[in-house]
């Protein structure tokens, strides 16, 4: 007999990095919500590394920002260095990555979750979905508590099925010895879900004191430190240095001579692996010709002298883990605090899903994060805001939002997951998004807070101020562009910087698309009339300076736009169109795209099947209007 928990509108269940946005997300935007979690003491825990952002992934924390969500503003109160990275590099790849306190950025998100007045935060262990008449209404805990509501968000992370793996030893766990979720997987296979298995690591930890930094290279942060969130203006947060070394002949040889014992290679670990985050061991396999590799040594935070070894991902025996880390210069008499070790886990085969991450299978039933196949806090909480997003529009009777892949990272990333699957656990790079001088650091706000205004995540006063940053930096470029000037105002100005005099008169505008003249070099010569913040110069400068290469990618969304704006009809029989190559065939029958443009980018639909699928839908829709 189950006792009735209450009715809610959204139910999340899990609170890692992607049930907090969702949460979070659902009740900002006025639905009563109820996040279920194993353990809330696990709340924005972080098994793995201490930080956030990094390539591609700081552009995700920036649009969960632009949208509204929490990641960025926690990690900027929370954050123990603060490092912009490829600097020397174009603005489409500058990429921020925080270091953070990973305690205090839990207890943070925490404390932020309990004041919220729509979410209630409960303790318990989730073991069915209450499915009636095909649609998820409700969950039930191990308790026999019955909880509904109108939309379910899973984000369950590496929690279902896990199983910790190092060396010979296993057992059924969830990271850091979490329970692990059983019954939860078995339901959601009885239900029909395919389920795979893959597999994530996470490198031992170190005590303070046992490390010689003097045989390390010292990695501060910056003195001038950005920041994730729109909101942040300024911090006094106390940056703590990182530190560098590397793998050494011994360490190649430890573990060369312990393979036998590697569950990665003696068949113990069953589950695929992420390609771009692999272990020591696999990387001293497949990259055998290197001589070493990098070891990143990162503070836990300020009140622990718990030190993360990043590059060691590892899950050989406690012994071999010891023999390896004292052969790293700087750690010959380190102390190990936690081993390294490996977790499989099941995840949905994410072509299951709809654009708007709701189940094709169940209706009402949400998935984010690493249970879609991704590895990464940043795509779990990208996917989190997303789902909560679409968990509270369908309570509201509103359709769902979907970003395209030229709006954001988010967009790239879940367009990635419905219409490729993944075979692995999936990582977002600045590589697999094609419009990427579009998606930059700099415009997260200028592509996605109107949206998150519209949707109800974003302030009327907060978006005031965003509307007057884009006023002002349209502003400014109108004033370049109409201002001339002459040699003798100019010329001095560009020897200084090295630039070529010119011989007659040109707008301000001209002059600032040289690469060695800066906006400031500019105002010494003719000061802006507009209050301008760092950020508003930054932005006028790269829309200046990229003007063209933007207009470019500006021509190609229009045409990928064409392409989703042709929407293929849901009760579509794809057997019954002749011509379609059958591969083709099944792979559309299997994923339902909802666009022509998604359909075209299905691995092994061909230009040839998409010319068929369009002269079928001409003819489809003629018939079909005929009946009226």
């Amino acid at each position: 007999m189950s006792f009735d928990g209450g009715s809610f509108d959204v139910i999340v269940i899990g609170a890692g990095h992607a049930g907090c946005e969702a949460a979070l997300a659902a009740a900002r935007m006025g639905s009563s919500t109820l996040m279920i979690t194993i353990n809330l003491d696990m709340v924005a825990f972080m098994p793995c590394n201490p930080s956030i952002g990094g390539p591609a992934k700081g552009h995700v924390v920036r649009e969960i920002d632009a949208l509204g969500g929490e990641m960025g503003r926690n990690i900027d109160k929370t954050y123990i260095q603060m490092r912009m990275l490829n600097t020397g590099k174009g603005p489409a790849v500058h990429a921020l990555r925080a270091q953070a306190d990973k305690f205090l950025y839990q207890h943070t998100m925490k404390e932020t979750m309990e004041k919220e007045p729509n979410l209630t935060m409960r303790q318990g262990m989730v073991e069915e979905l209450i499915v009636e008449d095909g649609v998820c209404v409700g969950v039930i805990t191990k308790t026999g508590t019955a909880y509904r509501a109108k939309s379910v968000v899973l984000t369950t992370g590496t929690y279902l099925r896990g199983k910790v793996i190092m060396g010979e030893m296993t057992y059924e766990s969830g990271p850091n010895n979490q329970q692990p979720s059983i019954k939860l997987a078995e339901n959601l296979r009885e239900l029909g879900f395919k389920l795979v298995r893959f597999k994530t690591g996470t490198p031992p930890r170190v005590h303070k004191s046992t490390i010689d930094f003097s045989k390390t290279e010292i990695q501060p942060g910056d003195e001038k430190p950005k920041f994730f969130s729109y909101e942040t203006e300024s911090s006094d947060n106390e940056q703590l240095p990182c530190w560098l070394t590397y793998t050494s002949a011994q360490t190649h040889e430890i573990i060369n001579a312990n393979l036998h014992r590697a569950p990665m290679f003696s068949g113990i670990i069953e589950g695929t692996g992420p390609r771009y985050c692999p272990s020591i061991e696999d990387k001293i396999v497949r990259f055998s010709d290197k001589p070493k590799h990098q070891i990143f040594l990162e503070p836990e935070g300020k009140n622990t002298s718990e030190y993360y070894v990043q590059g060691l991902s590892t899950s050989m025996p406690e012994d071999v883990q010891l023999a390896m880390l004292r052969s790293i210069p700087g750690l010959e008499k380190v102390e190990m605090m936690r081993n390294g070790y490996a977790i499989e886990y099941d995840a949905v085969v994410p072509t299951q899903l709809w654009p708007s991450l709701e189940t094709k299978l169940i209706p009402g039933l949400f998935t984010a994060g690493q249970i879609n196949g991704t590895s990464g806090y940043e795509e779990a909480a990208g996917q989190g805001i997303m789902a909560g997003i679409n968990a509270a529009r369908r309570v509201q009777g509103k359709e769902p939002v979907i970003l395209d892949r030229s709006q954001g990272y988010i967009g790239v990333l879940i367009d990635d997951l419905v219409t490729k699957g993944t075979n692995e656990p999936y990582r977002l790079l600045t590589s697999r998004a094609e419009y990427r001088l579009l998606l930059r650091h700099d415009n997260a706000d200028l592509r996605l807070t109107p949206l998150g205004h519209e949707i109800g995540l974003i302030s009327d006063e907060r978006y005031a101020k965003f509307l007057d940053k884009k006023q002002k930096v349209e502003q400014e470029i109108e004033r370049l562009k109409s201002t001339k000037v002459g040699p003798s105002h100019v010329n001095a100005m560009l020897e200084r910087v090295g630039s070529a005099p010119i011989q007659d008169g040109s707008n301000l505008l001209t002059i600032l698309r040289r690469p060695e003249v800066s906006h400031d070099d500019i105002e010494e010569i003719s000061p802006s009339p507009f209050e301008l913040t760092e950020e508003m110069k930054e932005q006028v400068e790269i829309q200046i300076k990229y003007a063209g290469y933007i207009e470019k990618q500006l021509i190609h969304v229009e045409r990928l736009k064409k392409m989703d704006k042709k929407k293929i009809p849901e009760t579509i029989d794809y057997n019954e169109i002749e011509g379609i190559a059958i591969e083709a065939r099944q792979k559309l029958s299997s994923i339902r795209p909802l666009s022509i443009g998604q359909a075209s980018r299905i691995s092994g639909v061909t230009p040839a099947d998409i010319s068929i699928l369009l002269v079928y839908l001409e003819h489809y829709n003629r018939v079909t209007a005929a009946r009226g």
